[in-house]
């Protein structure tokens, strides 16, 4: 009994059983456990993402042709990606995608969920699938089929010489002037499905009492869907605005497969240019600059939409 007395007060015997007992907590345990599940994961993804990005963000201040010595030029891409009048045009171009990619598909969604929810309709799983097909399409297949259509002897000016509309016909992905409207209309059919089928689910989810509260109060179909629809789709069109943009900043396969971004630079976009400064006429600094403001914007972006719709 003294013993172990004696071994209760030696100065080490109270830290070493707290130890086991912080050895022996159910809530340490597990967290030690989830640490291990997720530490190969976090390496692949340090190794993959955060390393090459920390390299990116590094060759950004240098002029550097990927082979040569390079040369340390401080934030002169950066000035150069904003005062270069070529690049600067990506950035308009880029707002004109944004209507299209985003602003009119998400309007066009809208009116479509609004118009298909307020009845039931037979068929409406097959209706759905149709929408979202280009979805399920990669974006050089949808690239490929309207470059088809856009050509001089291509659908569209087929149609319109078969209704008497000769002189509207054009090269429309060739036009200087028709290039981006055509190619943003591409975008818009791409992503309305989409947006449609995202509200479509989103409606479900609003509690149907919230409706009939709304036509005892003598609520019309317009009203409804700004007072109970709109808002009760918050989620949803924070979601699409997110996705929609940032994928209207990032567009590069369709218009590197249609246009290359001509004629010109008429549909030049952010990642074209990065493409071109890196592998065309290799500018490795410059393409690193590109592609650390256009993730910020990204990312910038995204927060802003995120903390709007997080407000009540």
């Amino acid at each position: 009994m003294s013993h172990l007395i004696a071994r209760a007060t030696l100065p080490g015997g109270g830290a070493s059983q707290a130890r086991r007992r912080a050895n022996h907590n159910p809530r340490r345990r597990n967290r030690r456990i989830g640490l291990a599940f997720v530490a190969v994961p976090l390496v692949f993804y340090a190794v993959v993402v955060l390393v090459p990005l920390a390299q990116s963000f590094q060759y950004s201040f240098y002029n550097w042709d990927g082979v040569s010595r390079a040369t340390w030029v401080g934030l002169g891409n950066y000035i150069q990606f904003f005062t270069d009048p070529v690049l600067q045009s990506t950035l308009s171009h880029v707002l004109v995608l944004i209507f299209f990619f985003s602003l009119l598909p998400i309007v066009l969604g809208l009116l479509s969920t609004a118009l298909i929810t307020r009845r039931r309709l037979a068929g409406m799983a097959g209706y759905r699938f149709v929408y979202f097909l280009p979805q399920v399409l990669t974006s050089v297949v949808v690239a490929l089929v309207f470059k088809r259509i856009y050509s001089p002897d291509g659908a569209l000016n087929a149609l319109l010489r078969s209704v008497g509309l000769d002189a509207l016909t054009r090269s429309w992905l060739g036009d200087f002037t028709w290039a981006l409207p055509a190619l943003g209309l591409i975008g818009t059919w791409a992503t309305f499905g989409f947006c449609m089928v995202l509200f479509i689910s989103g409606v479900s989810s609003i509690p149907t009492e919230l409706y009939e509260a709304a036509r005892v109060d003598g609520a019309g179909p317009v009203r409804e869907f700004f007072a109970v629809t709109l808002p009760g789709l918050r989620p949803q069109i924070a979601v699409a605005l997110t996705l929609t943009v940032t994928g209207a900043l990032r567009t590069f396969d369709l218009v590197w497969v249609t246009t290359g971004g001509g004629p010109g630079t008429a549909t030049l976009t952010p990642a074209v240019a990065l493409y071109r400064a890196a592998f065309v006429n290799p500018q490795v600094g410059k393409a690193a600059a590109i592609g650390i403001v256009m993730a910020l914007l990204c990312l910038v972006i995204a927060l802003a939409i995120g903390r709007v719709a997080e407000r009540d």
